[in-house]
């Protein structure tokens, strides 16, 4: 038997651990169910739906801000991508992290002040609101499919390998069950109930790469070196693997495709549609300054955990038998659990699976924190303002939040379980470039340029938008590669897996393009408001 067949069969097959492994997992995915249910309870209008009643503090945000963030991405494809290509691997981490910065100077504060409920508000406070309402709703609900495709593609990877669920079947029928989940946890809880369980998985997930850092050091002896030494040796790529170069390097398309990645992530967060409510929780601005800072703390400590998670993985398990597990790499950190357990033992099967679960726990958190960005902004800013011009009562409004809920959650299924075999760390990448090119242009001109206009609020949006969807319909991601989501057909042309190089510039440059050609005189007046209401809180909801 191969390796990674010993593996798999150890991880979900061995029946003498398989009830054990189940009834830990169906702990986890209860204990949230209830949590959820609970804060529905709570949810009495629409400012509970969407802002959790605005009662967090800034320490329970920035703890649902990093729940909310470190995603099956982080936990998942961080550590798949720095166990198949060491140092390259890790510039991952540093991206997401460098992310928050922009988030936090620009901004978690305005648009705290500014909005009410969604990035739509903001951009209609000083143009024409229908049009700017209905570009931010599609590019919402765009940039947190791109997101759920992630989640997805990581929640079946992951309770494949727990089950010990080989068949391309098996894994599309968890791809379901996650989307089903994800529709209760939204309907039932609203931004209440979604804030509570981020709460408690970013808690899980901090502990859980905690204990398997601390497990991993101290296999080592807590000596890195020797870690490191292992890692390069038993990846069978040597010094190449501590250094750049082995995954960005070997081309200048790779070189290119690097720098794309790098400002994608950097500029990505601060366009994130479920980052950017997150901030519409709490009930002053300085909370939010407040909740960024923990987020930055919480989420920097995790990322630095992830260096021993992949590291230790590429030191302890060989990358035939990751690639075997899942081609991408996701299966890394719980493969990691199972080994520093031991194979075939109880201790092993028990770690394998609590691991596992806090993974599935913070991949259910962050696709009901996107479900509920993307419905929201369906709900509030397309139906409520667009088709129904204002005139919707706020209990058609959360009805029409929970059908486009269902609605979102299908598509996500859908495209889910075409995505499964890719890292879900380079999907997420996806969707913070497609983030960057769209709304972050569009948040930054409306809060600090005068003459901004709504042609170059729709320009930006659409534009970028188009863009970016576009390079990676035609990109290596879709097609033309064995890790492709379409592995057996080729219409690739565009050859960078990150179109964020020439997306964001676009979508920066249609804003000003579309503002100068329009010639609609920019209201100075609700500028001066904006302007005021955004940097002291004035007026803010």
């Amino acid at each position: 038997m191969t390796p990674a067949a010993h593996t798999l069969l150890a991880a979900g097959e061995a029946s003498e651990h398989r009830p054990l492994i189940i009834s830990l997992f169906g702990v986890f995915v209860a204990a949230t169910l209830v949590i959820t249910v609970w804060a529905g309870r709570q949810t009495k209008d629409a400012a509970d739906f969407y802002a959790g009643g605005r009662q967090f503090t800034g320490f329970q945000n920035g703890l649902a801000v990093s729940g909310d963030y470190m995603s099956a991405a982080s936990f998942l494809g961080i550590a798949g991508a720095i166990a198949l290509f060491g140092y390259d691997g890790f510039l991952y981490s540093i991206g997401f992290l460098v992310a928050w910065l922009v988030a936090l100077l620009l901004v978690a504060e305005p648009l705290r002040n500014s909005g009410r409920y969604t990035m739509g508000d903001v951009l209609a406070y000083r143009m024409r609101q229908r049009p700017v309402r209905t570009a931010a709703g599609t590019s919402t609900i765009v940039v947190s499919i791109f997101y759920l495709l992630a989640q997805m593609a990581g929640a079946g990877v992951l309770v494949s390998l727990l089950l010990g669920i080989t068949s391309d079947g098996g894994k599309i029928g968890i791809v379901a069950l996650v989307g089903v989940l994800m529709i209760v946890y939204v309907t039932i809880g609203g931004m209440k109930g979604t804030t509570w369980v981020q709460m408690v998985k970013a808690v899980l997930l901090i502990a859980g790469a905690l204990l398997l850092t601390f497990l991993v050091l101290l296999k080592f002896h807590f000596d890195i070196s020797d870690l490191l030494g292992k890692a390069a040796g038993n990846s069978a790529k040597g010094s190449a693997f501590l250094e750049p170069g082995l995954k960005y390097g070997a081309t200048g398309t790779t070189k290119l495709d690097f720098i794309s990645l790098g400002i994608a992530l950097v500029l990505g967060t601060a366009g994130l549609p479920h980052i950017l409510i997150r901030f519409y929780t709490v009930p002053t601005a300085k909370a939010a300054r407040k909740s960024v800072i923990w987020a930055i703390g919480l989420i920097g400590a995790f990322y630095l955990m992830t260096l021993a998670l992949g590291f230790g993985a590429a030191a302890l398990i060989k990358p035939d038998e990751i690639i075997a597990s899942n081609k991408a790499g996701n299966t890394a950190a719980p493969l990691l659990a199972l080994h520093l357990g031991g194979v075939d033992s109880t201790w092993g099967a028990v770690l394998l699976a609590t691991i596992s679960a806090v993974a599935f726990a913070t991949i259910l958190a962050v696709v009901a924190g996107l479900t509920l960005a993307s419905s929201s902004s369906f709900a509030h800013d397309i139906y409520a303002n667009v088709i129904r011009r204002g005139q919707a009562t706020e209990r058609q409004e959360l009805g029409a939040a929970r059908w486009a809920t269902v609605g979102i959650g299908a598509v996500s299924i859908v495209l889910g379980a075409l995505a499964r075999d890719l890292n879900v760390a380079g999907l997420v990448a996806l969707a913070f470039a497609v983030a960057a090119s769209a709304n972050l242009p569009t948040i930054l001109y409306s809060l600090f340029w005068k003459r901004f206009t709504t042609a170059g609020a729709l320009w930006s949006i659409y534009g970028g938008l188009v863009t970016a969807v576009g390079l990676v319909l035609f990109s290596p991601v879709v097609s033309g590669k064995a890790t492709s989501m379409f592995p057996h057909a080729d219409f690739q042309w565009f050859p960078l897996e990150n179109p964020g190089i020439i997306s964001i510039p676009v979508g920066f440059l249609l804003g000003v393009v579309g503002t100068l050609l329009s010639k609609e005189a920019p209201d100075a007046g609700k500028y001066a408001e904006l302007e005021v209401r955004s940097l002291t809180g004035t007026g803010a909801h």
